[in-house]
């Protein structure tokens, strides 16, 4: 029987294959005793612990990552050469492995910002929201004006002034889905408890009109939402002017918070991979699931997305799932996605991406197990449209799809103060209003990238650092910035460029 090297992990007494630690090639030791290797294989790619025929199932994790395209013998490379996606029909066993996690009673806080509709911030900005990408330019004139002008040096508990623009709000319909989409959007960043005060900003003339946005009801109690139409106001000129006259009312408004102690409990956290590789799925997303599972023990919450990036492991949420009718709106919005991409050209097994394929992921079946590792263990107490607020705490799923700024944007929509994301190859961005952790999960990518990156999950492997140990320093690292300490993506200036609605239907 073959034995596996020092140099390979076995994920699963079940697997037909590893993952390789190290670059192993002609000459070099071989993966398993007696298999001789004779082509180099990379790190995070995929070795065959055991023949492999045609047409058979390849498992890694315990779960079916596709079917082998050819016969691949043990301690031969496994990837796009010879894996293909094949049948993944899955029992989804609704509601029947949901298990509550117990709860710890022992109360942790975070210093946040408690605002005046009960909601905790993590952070104490202004936002200048634009309804359309024609405003988006004005908007910039205003938040600039701010700077250059030292608006805020009279304020220091002001975090800063934020510009949210994007590239839609006209050229749509009225009444469809994707129109209903960016209102949920637009909605929740207004609402966003890490902005003090809002400042709204439109053109006049486009379909998402302001007049609709803010509607008979306060979105924001307290008078501390401002809006206006550069149309109306009288021009770009004279609108930067209002602009400045009503963020200094504002900001004085936003000084007056200050950061007071707040359960854990307050704390949402969205949580995001991008540029995965082959060792997400065992360092950094398994991690962060553990982290997950204790901000949830702690009464938090958590919310997983990327619906085309669960692809072929939504059967382990639906068994997850409180209930059947939790686990049949995951699956009504899997085949809202097949009917998607179909109606559009595209397919479901589009990813995983060039980066990721050359990080050792074949197929979208192994991504998206990998993927699914972020959610832990808890239950799954809710299933929610893109940007929709969530007002369930536990382990929720987020529908949107799997670009990385656009999902983040949704999770923030619904309600997210922290953002978690894990990367292999080494994403850079940041989410104002909300702070961003990043989480590496190799070491190499780590040293290389080490001024981006939050945490280092590569120990994991190379140091041998327990799933437990780097899950509960995650957490301690969210409940830190959360009251307050700079993620590196915050030190280093993200978040400008990264509202990314997601933009359903067609441009007219």
């Amino acid at each position: 029987m073959l034995q596996p090297h020092a140099n390979s992990i076995l994920l699963n007494a079940d697997d037909n294959v590893v993952i390789a630690l190290e670059d192993i090639g002609a000459g070099k030791q071989a993966a398993f005793v007696d298999v001789p290797l004779t082509n180099q294989i990379q790190r995070g790619h995929k070795i065959a612990r055991t023949p492999i025929a045609s047409g058979e199932k390849v498992i890694r994790y315990g779960q079916i990552i596709g079917h082998a395209k050819a016969d691949i013998r043990p301690g031969e490379h496994v990837h796009v050469h010879n894996l293909g996606m094949g049948d993944h029909s899955q029992d989804y066993q609704h509601a029947e492995a949901s298990y509550p996690l117990a709860p710890i009673t022992q109360e942790r806080t975070f210093m946040g910002y408690r605002r005046s509709n009960g909601k905790a911030g993590t952070r104490n900005y202004i936002g200048i929201l634009t309804s359309v990408n024609c405003s988006g330019s004005v908007a910039k004139f205003i938040a600039e004006a701010a700077e250059k002008s030292g608006l805020l040096d009279a304020y220091p508990n002001v975090d800063g002034i934020v510009p949210i623009v994007h590239g839609t709000g006209c050229g749509m319909s009225a009444k469809d889905e994707g129109y209903a989409t960016l209102f949920r959007t637009l909605s929740g960043y207004a609402q966003h408890p890490n902005f003090a005060a809002i400042l709204l900003i439109g053109l006049g003339c486009e379909v998402m009109q302001i007049a609709d946005l803010v509607g008979d009801r306060k979105i924001r109690p307290g008078g501390d939402l401002r809006y206006m139409t550069i149309q109306q106001t009288g021009g770009t000129r004279k609108t930067i002017e209002a602009g400045l006259r009503e963020l200094h009312e504002l900001a004085a408004m936003a000084n007056n918070a200050v950061r007071a102690p707040v359960p854990v409990s307050e704390i949402t956290v969205g949580m995001q991979c991008g540029g995965s590789d082959g060792y997400s799925g065992i360092t950094a997303n398994p991690a962060l699931g553990i982290a997950s599972d204790l901000l949830v023990r702690h009464g938090g919450t958590t919310i997983l997305s990327e619906t085309s990036e669960i692809y072929g492991a939504e059967h382990l949420l639906t068994r997850r799932a409180v209930s059947v009718e939790v686990g049949q709106k995951l699956i009504e919005r899997v085949r809202w996605w097949e009917d998607y991409t179909a109606r559009n050209g595209g397919e479901m097994d589009n990813n995983p991406s060039p980066g990721n394929k050359r990080g050792g992921l074949t197929t979208i079946l192994e991504k998206s197990l990998g993927a699914a590792a972020k959610g832990g263990s808890a239950p799954l107490t809710d299933v929610y449209k893109f940007g929709e607020f969530i007002d369930k705490k536990g382990f929720v799923f987020m529908d949107s799809p799997g670009f990385d700024p656009c999902s983040v944007t949704g999770q923030i929509a619904s309600g997210a103060n922290i953002i978690v994301f894990t990367t292999g190859r080494g994403s850079v961005s940041g989410y104002m209003p909300t702070p961003c952790i990043k989480l590496a999960t190799n070491s190499e990518m780590y040293a290389r990238m080490s001024e981006d990156m939050d945490i280092n999950c590569g120990d994991i492997v190379s140091e041998n650092v327990s799933l437990e140990t780097k899950g509960t320093e995650i957490f301690e690292k969210i409940v830190a910035v959360a009251s307050g300490e700079k993620s590196r993506s915050e030190e280093l200036g993200f978040g400008g460029v990264e509202f990314v609605p997601w933009q359903i239907g067609a441009v007219m």
